[in-house]
């Protein structure tokens, strides 16, 4: 068996014993980083400054902050981030439409950037060298947490105990036991939780199935089997793509978010196992709790489909999935995504109105949209009335509207023909044959076409140009510039005079600028070029 390798600090930010003599900790009151107080007060002989933040979460933080000063932490700092987290963070996710993979509404994510802030602040404000969390190895959230404090503060150490192994998940245990730290949950799990949902992760979720005994674990959601039997309505209202309203009553965004959690979670919304692709490469599973976050962005795509073009609605997707891509990795100050977020606040400055949804044992039932009147007045593409079309245009539209569609599948290559001397006929006989066999679309002019009919080679008649009334009619296909290759070699010489087919071919073929053959001898190198092309 192989032994494990001591871990070696190579980056420049990890600390190492002596270096530091303050350290910021996240705290959030946990097992794992109440433990965290006294083992690195002991290890790096420093001061502890614990920070909790309260996000949203259920939890008690006088609490957790009286039991902090317990463990030895020489000051607990509680920061009341709830407005800051909802304005400026799930705000953007909700105009995003953030749904990492599909599934996932980024409630882990959404928070690493916040929480890495506000610890650099208090650090610089407290003269803290250091900053500690409690991310595992592999996780997600190490590598969003520390890339935003060197971002924020290049001068930053970082100290992650579970990453460089000098305290393992075990040795915890047994620390929390000495030290007679509650266990937070009776469980095997581990929760996440904010104003945004709960993410769970551990135990038997960590394989490729979903768990059964989660079921008795749940936070916010009842499982949709045994949620409530009665379906209820509720009408969520947006102003420039923000939630602002529930039930016709007007609620700040925190308030509002925490009510829709209850609604949502008594109804079995937002409950889903998820596989996602994590940043390392791994794939990481965890079952998700997001009542509130499911309800308001499926309203808010909704909504803005309604006030929105095709071609908006399509780029759109693809933008929200990017911003969803940076926000999960962690990249909240890559430049891309303050470009991405220009356009996505841009294009919901329309999205305002009122969606109506029908909540039932997991599922959501859209049921109606209202837009305010100012909306529609801007002519935005809402109108299902008969009369807002003109059927006229239909048919000019529809031949515009294809014609890249005709250019895309027309492979073979148009040929027009119009030979004089039926010798000339049988001379280009045998080439015409292989053309009509390979990729080319043959064109003749009448008496070409007989001939060509009768040697069994498919062509299309095209009629004289003065026959208006007949079609396809030689006129109107130069004019659409159908033809690559014209090949008109006349009875007689051309005269400039006489107005004919033959004069208005070539008149045609030099203003399109399209090959034009005019000799027999010309005529069949050409043929044969084109021939051993296609081979």
């Amino acid at each position: 068996m192989l032994k494990r390798q001591a871990y070696q600090k190579v980056a420049s930010f990890e600390v190492h014993k002596g270096e530091v003599k303050k350290i910021v900790l996240l705290y959030s009151g946990s097992t794992y980083t109440s433990v965290l107080i006294p083992w690195l007060k002991a290890t790096y002989k420093a001061d502890i400054i614990a920070v909790l933040v309260d996000l949203g979460q259920n939890s008690n933080l006088i609490e957790a902050q009286q039991q902090a000063k317990k463990l030895g932490a020489a000051e607990v700092i509680i920061r009341d981030a709830k407005e800051e987290f909802a304005k400026e963070y799930i705000t953007k996710a909700i105009q995003a439409n953030a749904k990492y993979q599909g599934k996932y509404h980024l409630t882990s994510p959404l928070s690493r950037p916040l929480l890495a802030k506000i610890a650099v602040e208090v650090a610089e404000a407290e003269g803290a060298s250091a900053i500690a969390h409690g991310c595992s190895a592999q996780s997600n959230d190490q590598i969003r947490i520390e890339s935003i404090i060197l971002t924020l503060n290049p001068d930053m150490k970082i100290i992650a105990p579970l990453r460089d192994e000098s305290l393992f998940k075990t040795q915890a245990q047994k620390l929390a036991k000495e030290y007679k730290i509650p266990q937070e949950y009776q469980t095997v799990y581990s929760y996440d939780e904010n104003l945004w949902g709960v993410s769970i992760i551990g135990g038997d979720i960590e394989q490729s199935h979903v768990p059964e005994s989660v079921a008795e674990n749940l936070h916010l959601i009842t499982p949709p089997e045994k949620a409530s039997d009665t379906a209820e309505r509720i009408v969520v209202e947006f102003a420039k793509g923000i939630p602002v309203a529930l039930n016709e009553e007007k609620l700040d965004l925190v308030t509002l978010i925490h009510r829709l959690n209850t609604i949502g979670g008594k109804h079995g919304i937002g409950l889903s196992y998820v596989i996602e692709d994590m940043i390392l490469g791994l794939k990481g599973r965890s079952i998700e709790e997001e009542p509130g976050s499911t309800i308001l962005i499926e309203a808010h795509k909704e909504l803005e489909k309604y006030v929105s073009t095709k071609e908006e609605n399509e780029f759109k997707s693809y933008i929200d999935t990017k911003w969803t891509n940076l926000c999960y990795e962690g990249k909240w100050y890559e430049p891309l995504i303050q470009d991405i977020e220009a356009f996505i606040e841009n294009i919901n400055k329309k999205v305002s109105g009122k969606v109506t949804l029908r909540l039932f044992k997991g599922n959501i039932e859209l049921l109606s949209i209202e837009v305010p009147k100012h909306v529609l007045e801007k002519k935005l593409p809402v109108s299902t009335n008969a009369g807002a079309v003109n059927t006229r245009s239909l048919a000019g539209f529809i031949e515009i509207s294809s014609l890249p569609l005709q250019l895309a599948n027309r492979a073979e290559k148009s040929i027009l023909l119009s030979v004089g001397k039926r010798k000339n006929k049988f001379k280009l006989l045998p080439l015409l044959e292989k053309m009509s066999n390979e990729k080319y679309r043959l064109y003749a002019t009448y008496k070409t076409h007989k001939f060509l009919k009768t040697q069994g080679i498919e062509a299309i008649l095209v009629n004289k140009v003065h026959l208006v009334h007949l079609k396809p009619n030689l006129g109107d296909l130069l004019e659409a510039k159908r033809f690559d290759l014209i090949i008109h070699i006349p009875t007689t010489e051309p005269t400039t005079t006489q107005k004919s087919d033959g004069l208005y071919i070539r008149e045609k073929a030099k203003e399109h600028e399209i090959p034009l053959i005019t000799s027999m001898e010309e005529a069949e190198k050409v043929l044969h070029t084109l021939h051993l092309g296609e081979k």
